[in-house]
């Protein structure tokens, strides 16, 4: 009876291997997909979205636009060559300077619980005059 019990258990972790692989096989399928509609979208080759998270949108970078200046956050192994690339190949305007703001994270308290907010890295992008980009759809 070991003999067996020791055969079907081995028969059922192959099994589950076989169903984790398709699995995988199926989700990084379903990433790829993702990517290229993602890719088509933004009409570009997809490596400026690895640097560029999104642009933020409060109401001192509203201030800042209008002096075309405009603020996205970025990931933090992004350099300022980088994000000039990245934001010149997404909007296709010409950057004229690029700073970087690294905001470290902060300690928050919820009664006795301790926790840190995380931190983030932005960057200050100044177009050339006369070049505008639409952070805001209508």
């Amino acid at each position: 009876m070991s003999f067996l019990d020791f055969l079907q258990k081995k028969q059922k972790k192959e099994a589950i291997k076989k169903e984790k692989k398709e699995t995988e096989k199926k989700f990084t399928a379903k990433e790829e997909k993702a990517a290229e509609i993602f890719q088509k979208a933004a009409g570009k080759t997809g490596n400026a979205f690895r640097i560029v998270k999104k642009p933020r949108i409060t109401e001192k970078a509203g201030i800042a636009g209008e002096q075309n200046k405009y603020i996205f956050e970025v990931y933090k192994n992004a350099n300022k060559p980088e994000v000039k690339k990245a934001v010149e190949e997404i909007y296709g305007k010409n950057v004229e300077k690029v700073r970087i703001i690294n905001i470290p994270p902060k300690k928050r308290r919820r009664g006795r619980i301790e926790y840190y907010k995380s931190g983030l890295k932005k960057a200050v992008v100044t177009l050339k005059e006369g070049e505008t980009i639409e952070v805001m759809p209508r």
